[in-house]
């Protein structure tokens, strides 16, 4: 590179750019503070604010003709038209279901819900934190127009409820965060089930059938040894395709591919060490022939084939878990943010006040339903003997993480969506999630705060 100064050591030369030291010392703070936890839920929270203040400005009709711009895409006879709010919800998500795969798939195999023991009792709280929101909510809607969303107040926003916990520093233990992830994960398959199962349309068959053919390609794709992710990515915008043909949620074609990446990498621990050691002695053999290192093919080649194997030593189940979280996490979620939070407040206006049926629904299924399942089933779980309380955690902390699973935000808007597509109905569950996400992620805090001066156990 033009201008390139080197630092010469003995143990041989590092290049550095003309700007590049400079560079590092600006994108480094950047670097650790995108990288914080509670980064994502500042964010979320931030495009939230973002997108209700557009929503009651006089820029709210532009917000609301961007999102409704339709975008179209097309190839030989097949032709797909969306608005630019479907392209998010149906499209991007479909990464965020990705994620969240992948992240259920790991915690099975070797995080927190991998010991029986430990997975007991987040695996109750979890169930308890839907089966009780869902049930209060079916309460104040059941037979009426709002029916349809007793789904809406089953889920947990696991960025900002993990935030807010973060936020909190050493006076929270660290396995009341474990716990919580673990909880929101179960959570979430949860959540993925009952889009699967209750908030599908009308299923076309000759759809269903290249979902079928497209998930046995990825199977045996697993099977058969495949570890590079590009083969599984191409397959899963496939299955994207057909999916949306079928009536099925698109979005779930995230999960199905998460499920299918291998898990394992070509090389143990062992096999790659040996394999490094190899490479290093062949790089430097090649790297002492005295040839200028841009003319030195047999280093290039050397280097490439460690390269390849630190590809193999590495679980393809990681690497696209690595990569998808800043995107995901940073982007593609604040942006979905961005395109549904936009409540006009005018629509509690008139007849329809705050305390109308599915506001109402939502709020108390969120806020006090998952207070009452996860801590009830925790409780009951403990006096059982089916499992203990998280090292260095009570009950007051259990209340606590309990409050914040009342943070329903974005599974919580996803499903209202499904379930109230283009009604009346949508605005006002929107309103109940967001006033019922602000109370929980309150007094958790609080609860939280509290649970710190009382002793472990307790």
């Amino acid at each position: 590179m033009f201008g390139a100064k080197e630092k010469s050591k003995n143990v041989g030369k590092v290049f550095y750019a003309p700007w590049e030291k400079a560079f590092d010392r600006v994108l480094t703070p950047f670097d650790e503070f995108i990288h914080r936890q509670s980064t994502s839920g500042l964010i979320l929270m931030t495009m939230a604010v973002v997108a209700l203040l557009l929503a009651n400005s006089p820029l709210s009709a532009g917000y609301e003709n961007i999102l409704k711009t339709y975008f179209k895409l097309s190839f030989g006879g097949f032709e797909l038209k969306l608005s630019l709010q479907h392209w998010i919800n149906d499209g991007l998500m479909a990464y965020f279901f990705l994620l969240v795969g992948l992240e259920l798939k790991r915690e099975f195999l070797v995080g927190e819900l991998a010991d029986t023991k430990k997975a007991v009792l987040p695996i109750m709280a979890a169930i308890g934190g839907m089966v009780i929101p869902a049930g209060l909510y079916a309460v104040f809607n059941i037979g009426g127009p709002g029916a349809g969303g007793w789904g809406i107040p089953m889920a947990t926003d696991i960025a900002f409820a993990v935030g807010i916990i973060t936020l909190m520093g050493n006076t929270v233990p660290k396995s009341l965060v474990t716990f919580l992830v673990a909880l929101a994960i179960v959570d979430d398959l949860g959540a993925i089930a009952v889009i699967a199962v209750f908030y599908t349309e009308q299923l076309n068959f000759a759809a269903a059938a290249w979902v079928g053919a497209l998930t046995f390609l990825l199977v045996a794709m697993n099977f058969g040894g495949i570890r590079r992710t590009g083969p599984y990515m191409f397959v899963g915008v496939l299955l994207w395709f057909a999916l949306l043909k079928t009536g099925i949620h698109a979005t779930l074609a995230g999960v199905v591919v998460a499920f299918t990446i291998p898990a394992m990498p070509k090389f143990d621990a062992v096999a790659f060490a040996t394999k490094v050691k190899r490479s290093a002695v062949r790089i430097g053999d090649s790297a002492n022939l005295g040839i200028d290192i841009m003319r030195n093919d047999e280093l290039r080649a050397n280097a490439q084939s460690l390269k390849s194997g630190i590809e193999l030593a590495q679980a393809p189940l990681q690497k696209v878990e690595h990569g998808l979280h800043t995107p995901v996490t940073y982007f593609i979620v604040p942006l979905f943010a961005l395109a549904n939070a936009g409540i006009p407040f005018s629509a509690f206006s008139g007849d329809v006040s705050l305390l109308n049926n599915v506001t109402l629904g939502v709020i108390v299924g969120l806020f006090f339903g998952k207070l009452i399942g996860i801590a009830g089933a925790v409780w009951l779980g403990r006096s059982f003997g089916l499992g203990l309380l998280p090292k260095g955690c009570n009950m007051m902390h259990i209340v606590g993480v309990a409050l914040l699973g009342g943070i329903g935000f974005t599974m919580s808007i996803f499903i209202a969506e499904l379930a109230f597509a283009g009604s009346e109905q949508l605005i006002l569950a929107k309103g109940g999630i967001l006033i019922a996400s602000l109370l929980s992620g309150i007094f958790g805090y609080i609860a939280l705060k509290y649970a710190g001066k009382s002793k472990p156990g307790r």
